[in-house]
């Protein structure tokens, strides 16, 4: 159990923060959880690493089909 100061000394810390316009209440979980992205940071340059890779070997392929076809 906090102590009588305790309890006064985060009572003032609470209202300076108050005062100050800042949110004197931390988020709940259920706050922070509804703000986070719904996929992972890994799982999303998976995703982009497979789309630029996809796209540069595309890419890559209709430059040699081009050279193949001039070259005939």
């Amino acid at each position: 159990m906090p102590t009588e100061f305790e309890l006064r000394q985060r009572n003032a810390q609470f209202a300076n923060r108050a005062r100050a316009g800042k949110n004197p209440v931390k988020p709940s979980r259920q706050e922070r959880l509804a703000k986070r992205s719904p996929i992972s940071l890994w799982a999303l340059g998976a995703i982009l690493f497979v789309v630029v890779g996809g796209a540069y070997i595309n890419n890559m392929y209709m430059v040699d089909i081009r050279r193949v076809k001039r070259s005939k």
